[in-house]
């Protein structure tokens, strides 16, 4: 019986979670820290030894990614205040050309959300979706909808945003990793997610602009034309090179470390090249380029004190965001040193279910009950990786996607995105609220666990 009792002593913990997170004033952080020492305690490991372990943790989680996540986001906001971000959406439009703005939507939100936040990154954009429609006559919920599909898939599953990153860093697997499956795992959840965009379109037929005035159109259209003019934007090229710069380094680096597994490349580490491109292709130099090229490219004429106060904006989301990944941490290593974790494992690897769902479980449950993505990812993780580690021949690349992706699941009234969505598009009825926001993410939900089951199946 006394062997249940770190079990029991984690079932009330992470209720007690839920319970802080829900129901009183108490902080994410706070609670996620009440919850720790709860399963340290029930778990053996004493007081004293809690606390130790949940420094430990902390520390060792942050040590991995809290450089990292602080040079993504201010390479988000230098591409934000430079207007890379717009640039980039422009070009798609015209490069897809007329009928197929839904397409460009999505693909935009693909790419610009891998360093920016969701929120943020819908609110640049949405202008334009609003400009489109009345231009082309499309309808708006299509457009809306496909954006904000593909910004949340990425947001959810490539690094360096700061959720997955987190979720590597816990789970303790290679970021260039992380980066490459979550890429390869977005596109059928966004070419999904777009189709049902498009069906929105004959579901609600009354957000086409059909009946505005065709010279109210065309002035429309030649006032934003003149005001994009008007605007010194940098030119596609350098709007993207902060963004594909690191990424290629990065996948080039995780590519590598492959090729030296083999017979033919093996002992080549102390290879020049390979060292060249260890180095570069670590996250925390990839970044700093990345950072420096977007300082340098896109804002070749702005003084060093704006420079300085852009960067630190960026940074001022990176507090709450380290501290709840380091809770995490601190939560997954309290369950590993505690032997929780493996008396978990011992009894979960005797049920008929691959052990990669445990995670994805975890955070459909926890984004379901608290509504925050991150928090649903980084929760999962710490809960599962100390059980999932302890069971032999798990691809723990894949159990770490397996909790980015649970953490799509049917985003409601308690998502920030839910609100932002459907107020901004001027959507007002709860069902059709849930119709336009809450079923497209349950649709890269679905996706996504099936293309990881696929992966797991295959590697």
């Amino acid at each position: 019986m006394t062997l249940y009792i770190p079990i029991t002593g984690l079932v009330i913990a992470v209720f007690t979670l839920l319970f802080l997170v829900l129901y009183t004033r108490v902080h994410t952080i706070l609670a996620m820290l009440v919850a720790t020492i709860i399963a340290g305690i029930t778990g053996g490991l004493g007081i004293t030894n809690t606390v130790e372990v949940i420094t430990k943790g902390f520390g060792s989680t942050l040590g991995n990614i809290g450089i990292v996540i602080g040079l993504g986001l201010m390479m988000g906001r230098i591409l934000e205040v430079s207007g890379a971000t717009e640039q980039i959406a422009y070009s798609l439009i015209k490069w897809l050309g007329k009928k197929r703005e839904e397409w460009a939507m999505a693909i935009t939100g693909y790419i610009i959300s891998i360093p920016i936040f969701v929120d943020t990154a819908f609110v640049i954009i949405y202008p334009i979706i609003k400009t489109l429609a009345k231009k082309s006559k499309r309808n708006l919920l299509t457009l809306g909808v496909a954006l904000a599909g593909g910004l949340v898939i990425t947001h959810h599953l490539v690094p360096p945003t700061p959720g997955p990153l987190g979720v590597a860093g816990i789970f303790g697997v290679d970021i260039g990793a992380m980066m490459l499956v979550g890429m390869i795992l977005a596109i059928p959840c966004v070419i999904g997610v777009t189709f049902y965009a498009k069906w929105l379109a004959i579901k609600y037929p009354e957000y086409y602009f059909t009946n505005e005035d065709p010279e109210y159109l065309r002035k429309n259209h030649q006032n934003y034309m003149e005001e994009k003019a008007n605007k010194s934007l940098p030119n596609l090229f350098f709007s993207l090179l902060p963004i594909i710069v690191p990424i290629t380094l990065i996948l080039i680096k995780a590519i590598n470390n492959i090729l030296l597994g083999t017979e033919v490349i093996t002992r080549k580490e102390k290879n020049i090249y390979f060292q060249f491109i260890d180095f570069v292709g670590s996250p925390i130099i990839a970044l700093s380029i990345s950072v420096l090229l977007a300082i340098y490219i896109l804002m070749p004429k702005i003084r060093k004190e704006d420079i300085i106060g852009h960067l630190e904006t960026g940074l001022q989301t990176a507090g709450i965001i380290l501290l709840v990944t380091g809770a995490g941490g601190a939560l997954g290593t309290v369950l590993r040193e505690s032997g929780t974790g493996e008396l978990l494992a011992q009894n979960i690897a005797k049920l008929p279910i691959t052990p990669i769902l445990i995670p994805f479980i975890i955070a459909t449950l926890v984004r379901l009950i608290q509504g925050s993505g991150t928090v649903a990812m980084v929760t999962a993780a710490s809960i599962s990786v100390p059980i999932i580690s302890e069971i032999p021949g798990i691809n723990m690349l894949l159990a770490a996607q397996a909790a980015t992706i649970g953490a799509f699941f049917f985003g409601y009234f308690n998502d920030s995105l839910f609100w932002m969505v459907n107020r901004m598009m001027g959507i007002k009825d709860a069902k059709q609220q849930m119709i336009v926001w809450s079923i497209p993410t349950t649709i890269a939900w679905g996706i996504g666990l099936c293309g990881v089951l696929l992966l797991n199946l295959v590697m």
